[in-house]
């Protein structure tokens, strides 16, 4: 695979800014685009000028809207054309690499997914090359590849420490960049996911927002004013010494009550292995919970109250406009959904204003996903501080 070059890079600050607002927002009149950076007529139009002549930016016209009138000639909104350029997404779990190709707008494509039967960090990459070439295929406008990872990533580049792969200082866009032909980016696989909403999903628009996922474990992102705060907990393992209850349930590794002994998959899988001696897949401890069954109820019912705790806790102190909940583990809201909600309510103030609360149904494509909002952030778009 050889690398393919965007036409319209590099881009300077001022022509970024209007790219990001249009590729986010849009499609914008140039009144309204103006508006929103406090640019002047003419500014917007030098900044735009080379956008559409590279194929960025088309003016676009909207079905029974008049055109704008801009300085006593018509003329259309704008719009990035999302098919201008693709971006390769993954998702690495401890035994499978989910992939995906987006446009520019990160909608997907394209999917590829591949069991992961190693995690020597070379081999890992030449997978990583390889299904890049083969997600290729029919995608021939490649500008990059993002990879998210579970643990702490250091400059988007080097997977400081994963503790389910086992890494430690690999420097896993590197291995990949030479495999793959194309420029890299990594980064924690939460923080991808975030950003990902936050540019076009629940968190679109909003200036304080919060991601909280529930899974093999516990990631959190959160949102002010309209940005994502890097450095952020869930590089470290977010919910690991967050103690809902001193005296809650222990973990095989020790710990006692945490939000990640009470509501990963992984130890409510193993609290209800403990107590009826045999080992169940989630969604069937969810439906034997659902049915009445004791202890698979009461392990849900934990859970959901866990849920509800850690959930009034973010919205006391952050107060964010909304909390977005997502991963594999969401289906515990549809059988427990109002334990979390009285929870919620128990654990703040009466008159305070109600958790807008979005549970996002998602799987790891999901999170591929994310890693391709990455790559267009920083790859294509030069949005290295956001």
């Amino acid at each position: 695979m050889t690398t393919v070059a965007a036409s319209w890079l590099p881009l300077s600050p001022g022509e970024r800014s209007v790219a990001i607002e249009v590729l986010v927002n849009g499609p914008l009149s140039r009144t309204e685009l103006a508006r929103r950076l406090d640019l002047s007529a003419g500014s917007l139009t030098r900044l735009t000028k080379p956008l559409i002549e590279s194929g960025l930016l088309i003016e676009v016209v909207e079905a029974g809207a008049p055109p704008e009138v801009r300085q006593g000639r018509p003329s259309q909104p704008l719009d990035v054309v999302a098919e201008s350029r693709s971006f390769i997404g993954f998702k690495i779990t401890e035994d499978r690499v989910y992939g995906v190709v987006t446009t520019l707008r990160s909608d997907i494509v394209a999917r590829h997914d591949r069991p992961l039967t190693t995690h020597e960090p070379a081999e890992v990459a030449d997978l990583l090359a390889e299904m890049a070439g083969e997600l290729a295929v029919g995608h021939s406008r490649l500008a990059g590849i993002g990879i998210g990872v579970g643990g702490l990533v250091e400059g988007r580049a080097v997977v400081g420490e994963s503790p389910f792969l086992g890494w430690r200082d690999v420097p896993l866009a590197g291995l990949v960049e030479e495999r793959a032909g194309l420029p890299v980016v990594v980064e924690n696989d939460v923080a991808a996911l975030v950003e990902a909403e936050t540019w076009f999903g629940a968190g679109r628009g909003l200036d304080r927002f919060v991601v909280l996922t529930i899974g093999a474990g516990i990631g959190y992102g959160l949102v002010l004013g309209g940005k994502r705060v890097p450095n952020a907990p869930e590089d470290r393992g977010f919910g690991r010494h967050w103690i809902i209850d001193p005296h809650g349930p222990l973990t095989p590794t020790g710990e006692r009550g945490s939000a990640v002994s009470l509501l990963t998959i992984p130890n409510i899988r193993y609290q209800v292995a403990a107590a009826t001696g045999r080992d169940a897949a989630y969604e069937e401890i969810l439906a034997r919970a659902a049915a009445g069954e004791p202890m698979p109820a009461r392990v849900v019912d934990e859970a959901a109250r866990a849920l509800g705790v850690l959930i009034a806790q973010i919205s006391n102190f952050v107060m964010p406009q909304k909390i977005l909940l997502a991963g594999e583990g969401v289906g515990l809201m549809d059988v427990a959904g109002n334990t979390v909600r009285r929870t919620i309510g128990s654990q703040r103030h009466p008159h305070a204003a109600p958790v807008d609360l979005e549970t996002k149904v998602s799987d790891f494509h999901d999170w591929a996903r994310g890693a391709a909002v990455l790559a267009i952030q920083v790859l294509v778009l030069g949005a290295v501080e956001i």
